[in-house]
């Protein structure tokens, strides 16, 4: 007879045959729980894997707004608050054609285990839709969040869900979120974050996930006896976590020599230094360019079509989108001496090629503890809020160092303790499901 873990893998399977990437991520956590399922019988007599893979609600609606020809547009939007056992839920927004059900499901489970795994008291959620911001006016985007946030508001709060931003939704939709809440809702309350600085935002918060990432891995390699100090880095996406990745890696001594976008990888032998960086975030954030353009500035860069994954490196950072790393990609990284793989994105990386890596004994931080920084410095947001104050940009990084740092600790400790030594998505999986399953026994059957 199959072991509890996989009995409720094929009810998921079964159930919900479509959702690939929901799938993936149930089968990513539950396959890595057989030692503590094993040690404790209480899980299984409380069903607590058939209640954790399935979300507390699913919010489906639609979005009608103008364009700025007149014209009425429809999108689908979705909140899946997926678990409140230790807090409310927590989870961003993510506004791109791929939304859809089963990504915004593995999303939320995924989240669950990452806001568990930060020490704050933070359930999982995650939300969006498949509005495309690209290429949108202010105006259209403006008219689009106001009555995305007209439905999304009866279901948040505070103290309820406290949706943040993700791909598509930065600064410019954070606020015209935020502003239709308080209007809809006469209150000023910090039911966002990654507000502006002006009206509650906190210091770092952009930088999070990016310096998050890195300092997982400076912490893998220090366990490991190693440093940053003349690594070289490629890291893929050339967005918000990537761009600070990079920053992050250029202040630990390291040398980045790549990014990418969907059109393709540059490759800059001579390093990606902040003067080159801040070219970059102009380049991505203000002109809204292709990374490109980066070759016509910087001649002795060179662009290819593809990813990064075969250049020399000895780091690895995926900061792009999920199962960008491919078995192949994986081998090309171990052939080229790669040390340590730390993610950035969400689930970036195959199971095919999460089993490379550990087979060949290279440092693999999961994503759920290595880009948790960004959901943690949410979680320092929503304190200063609450609490009418904002701390220093220096408290904020000491902070969110020693939240990471507090991660990586989790990882290898419960590794070690379930004789999985080294092994951090066992250590993560484990650590992270076991807080947030206790808390649901100790809540009852609700």
């Amino acid at each position: 007879m199959a072991n509890y873990a996989d009995r409720v893998i094929d009810q998921v399977i079964a159930r919900d045959p479509n959702q690939v990437e929901f799938i993936q991520a149930v089968k990513e956590v539950l396959e890595t729980l057989s030692p503590v399922l094993k040690a404790d019988k209480k899980y299984e007599e409380n069903s607590i894997l058939e209640r954790i893979v399935e979300p507390e609600r699913v919010i489906m609606f639609r979005v009608p707004w103008v364009d700025d020809s007149g014209k009425v547009k429809v999108n689908r939007a979705f909140r899946i608050q997926f678990n409140s056992a230790i807090g409310p839920y927590k989870g961003g927004l993510r506004f791109h054609p791929s939304v859809n059900l089963s990504i915004l499901k593995f999303l939320a489970f995924e989240q669950v285990f990452k806001n568990s795994l930060t020490t704050l008291p933070m359930g999982g959620g995650k939300g969006g839709s498949d509005f495309d911001p690209r290429g949108k006016t202010d105006g259209e985007v403006m008219r689009f969040c106001q009555s995305f946030m007209s439905e999304l508001s009866r279901h948040i709060g505070s103290n309820t869900d406290v949706p943040a931003g993700d791909i598509g939704v930065g600064a410019r939709e954070i606020g015209y979120l935020f502003g239709q809440y308080k209007k809809l809702r006469k209150e000023f309350t910090g039911v966002l974050t990654g507000k502006s600085l002006n009206w509650g935002g906190s210091l770092i918060r952009p930088e999070a996930t990016g310096y998050g990432c890195v300092y997982f891995v400076e912490e893998m390699l220090k366990h490991n006896s190693d440093s940053l100090e003349g690594k070289v880095v490629t890291i893929s996406g050339s967005g918000n976590v990537a761009q600070f990745a990079c920053e992050k890696v250029n202040d630990l001594g390291g040398k980045v020599v790549s990014f990418s976008d969907s059109d393709g990888t540059i490759f800059d032998p001579e390093g990606i230094d902040d003067e080159k960086l801040a070219y970059v975030m102009d380049l991505k954030n203000i002109q809204r360019g292709r990374i490109r353009n980066y070759v016509e500035k910087y001649q002795g860069a060179t662009f290819v079509k593809g990813n990064p994954w075969s250049i020399d490196c000895d780091i690895a950072l995926p900061c792009a989108t999920q199962n960008e790393i491919s078995s192949s990609d994986a081998k090309n990284l171990i052939k080229n001496n790669c040390l340590a793989v730390s993610e950035g994105a969400n689930m970036p990386t195959t199971p095919n090629a999460v089993e490379c890596f550990q087979e060949a004994n290279v440092l693999y931080g999961p994503g759920k503890a290595a880009n948790a920084g960004g959901v943690a410095v949410s979680g320092l947001e929503m304190s200063q809020n609450s609490i009418r104050t904002n701390w220093t940009r220096g408290e904020v990084d000491s902070k969110l160092k020693s939240i990471m740092q507090s991660i990586h600790e989790q990882c290898i400790t419960t590794a070690e303790h379930y004789d999985c030594h080294g092994d951090y998505v066992t250590g993560a999986n484990i650590a992270g499901f076991t807080k947030v399953a206790d808390s649901m026994i100790d809540q009852g059957v609700v």
